[in-house]
């Protein structure tokens, strides 16, 4: 009985012993329970809606960035080119230069074909610029260029035959497609723009097609600020041949000696010229020191459009854009010519070209460096290109005004101003004619500043519905400027009233065909476009990884399969005529509802797919069973 009790006693004792830590393991316990529930609990302090603003508000100062950036580095990279082209052609000109540095090299030779490079290659552009700019990307195309013209500056450094003439021959084949990104980079950042700005609409979020209208003032913004920093370009493009050449040169007596009027009167580039343009050679340590700050800028131009430039598409789109087949990449820019909108701007797209390449060859040097000689020259373009770039902000009135208002108004400015040059003639070496010359830059800057920025806007604005096919469309537009350069290096031989007769009648020729265009699309005439294939995808890759589930089945890889092979063995689709914009919210339809990229899209999308794999497993299961059952009949058959 005692030990009994003593028993029971030990087993009370037992029950009621507590450890020393025991309290303090239950608060940590408690602490651990309270602390989990709060990480994945809802947070309080989480407000979904502002953490969207400000992700959509840093998306839209980065489009801002890459306009800017786009812009800065086009204008460094033809501020380079220009400047050292000019400099390179004013000494190579110079019969002293030629004899004493490259005696037998055929300096004259080699500058011919330089030039014939730099203007014939383009030709073919229309052939392979597509297809480079949707293999690499708008922005990778943009970088790729800009490294062409940073090769051309390098091969400076040895001028020889197997140097000058491959470089340039490349400069002309990145001519278009440089450009054609470009066009289509900046109205792309519009679109991204006004994606960002309007990141709660239905159809933005669904990747649908924009509404009429809905980014032409964003389109407008962006061009013209585009245009503004890149004119820029003719005015640092004048730096070396102000800061290092002009102090080597003879002045206007010796120069222009020979000449003996100039203006309207003239055959070719000045004729009577001297060959002897240089009082002393420049030093060879000084050319190689500004050739070596010129290629820094070019190499500088590159690292701002690798680092600075975003894409211009999601990686999904340009996967798009590329899976619609090589063959109809090809095929689609001459078949968007179809386009009455297109073929009726074709004669502003070549006076684009002929008036850009007129004012800075025919106008600066018959008109400007016959009357005031050549150390004025860089006078002349830097007025013109302040010019261009003060006056590409009078675009911005297309936000109030009609869009016809910059054409006609460039168009009505140079016509008044070709008028002038065909009947004025002068004497040569008049330094007295600064004043009316200068006045002439600024108003052609005006002119084509309106025309650059028009013709921009107006494509952005006509196509801006339509990004699948923005970099066909800015293809024609400088494919057609680069034939219109090309003609201008062919008739440098030809009178000065021959080229302005041949400016003004293209000119009022594209006034004529600009008015059709714009009668038709007021009488609701439906374009002509082609139909964009679908994309025809492989189910791999990032690109579909909701669909490539690494836990499937082999059944359901089987399944997978099959049905890969019937989208193979699917007739080809064929580029068909399209005759109105219903055929464009189809493609829009077809093309699917892919989300948007913000934080409550991409969580929609993880529970998308976490329910996909789940219906997948259980499919699985189901599949299990039924063979289960099937193979137990087979037994006991």
């Amino acid at each position: 009985m005692m030990e009994a009790t003593g028993g029971e006693e030990l087993v009370r004792d037992a029950a009621e012993f507590v450890p020393p830590n025991g309290n303090a393991n239950e608060m940590l316990n408690v602490g651990d329970d309270d602390q989990m529930e709060e990480f994945l609990g809802p947070q309080a302090e989480y407000n979904e809606e502002e953490e969207e603003r400000k992700y959509y508000r840093r998306k839209r100062l980065g489009v801002i960035k890459n306009v800017l950036a786009a812009s800065v580095g086009a204008m460094i990279v033809y501020s380079v080119y220009m400047g050292l082209l000019q400099m390179q052609l004013i000494l190579h000109y110079d019969m002293t230069y030629r004899e004493v540095k490259y005696s037998n090299l055929g300096l004259e030779d080699i500058d011919r074909k330089m030039l014939m490079g730099i203007n014939v290659t383009p030709i073919i552009g229309l052939l392979y610029t597509p297809i480079l700019i949707r293999f690499l990307g708008t922005k990778w195309m943009m970088f790729l260029a800009s490294g062409i013209y940073a090769l051309f500056v390098s091969t400076n450094y040895w001028e020889r035959y197997y140097t000058l003439v491959p470089s340039a021959v490349a400069i002309g084949v990145a001519i278009v497609p440089f450009w054609a990104s470009l066009g289509n980079y900046i109205t792309r950042m519009a679109q991204q723009y006004y994606e960002y700005v309007n990141y709660k609409e239905e159809h933005v979020q669904e990747q649908k097609k924009l509404p009429k209208g809905a980014c032409h003032s964003y389109i407008i913004v962006f061009q013209s600020i585009f245009y503004i920093i890149f004119h820029l370009s003719f005015v640092f493009a004048e730096f070396p041949m102000r800061l290092v050449l002009n102090e080597h040169l003879h002045e206007n007596e010796h120069v222009l000696y020979n000449v003996k009027y100039c203006g309207a009167n003239m055959s070719g580039v000045i004729p009577g010229l001297n060959s002897t343009v240089l009082i002393n050679l420049p030093r060879s340590m000084l050319l190689i020191v500004v050739e070596s700050v010129l290629m820094g800028f070019a190499f500088f131009a590159m690292i701002i459009f690798l680092v600075l430039c975003g894409a211009a598409y999601r990686p999904t789109e340009e996967i798009d854009l590329r899976s619609i087949g090589w063959g109809n990449i090809f095929q689609l820019p001459f078949k968007h010519l179809r386009d009455y909108r297109l073929r009726l701007l074709c004669p502003f797209f070549i006076y684009s070209g002929f008036e850009m390449l007129f004012a800075v060859t025919g106008f600066s040097l018959c008109y400007g460096v016959c009357a005031l000689g050549l150390k004025n020259l860089w006078l002349l373009i830097v007025v013109y290109g302040l010019s261009c770039s003060i006056f590409s902000s009078l675009s911005l009135c297309l936000l109030r005004l009609p869009r016809w208002v910059c054409l006609v108004g460039g168009a009505f400015v140079h016509i008044v101003l070709l008028l002038v040059l065909m009947v004025w003639s002068m004497p040569s070496n008049k330094p007295e004619y600064l004043g009316p010359l200068l006045v002439i830059s600024i108003l052609w800057g005006l002119g084509t500043a309106l025309n650059k920025t028009g013709v921009s806007t107006l494509l952005g604005v006509l196509y801006a519905e339509e990004k699948e096919r923005l970099d066909f469309i800015y293809t024609i537009y400088h494919w057609w400027q680069a034939l219109a350069i090309f003609v201008v290096y062919l008739w440098s031989g030809i009178p000065m009233r021959a080229k302005i007769s041949v400016l003004l009648a293209t000119l009022l020729v594209a006034c004529y065909c600009y008015w059709l265009m714009e009668r038709r699309l007021a009488s609701d005439v439906r374009p002509r476009l082609p139909r964009i294939p679908r994309p025809r995808h492989k189910f791999k890759g990032y690109r579909y990884l909701e669909e490539d589930n690494s836990d499937e089945s082999d059944s359901e890889r089987g399944e997978d399969d099959d049905l890969e092979d019937e989208l193979k063995t699917e007739d080809e689709d064929h580029v068909v005529e399209e005759m109105g914009p219903e055929d464009g919210d189809e493609r829009g339809q077809d093309a699917g509802a892919r989300r948007a990229d913000s934080p409550r899209a991409r969580r929609r999308g993880v529970e998308g797919q976490r329910s996909r794999r789940q219906d997948a497993h259980e499919k699985e299961e189901e599949r299990e069973e039924l063979e289960g059952g099937r193979e137990g009949r087979e037994d006991s058959g």
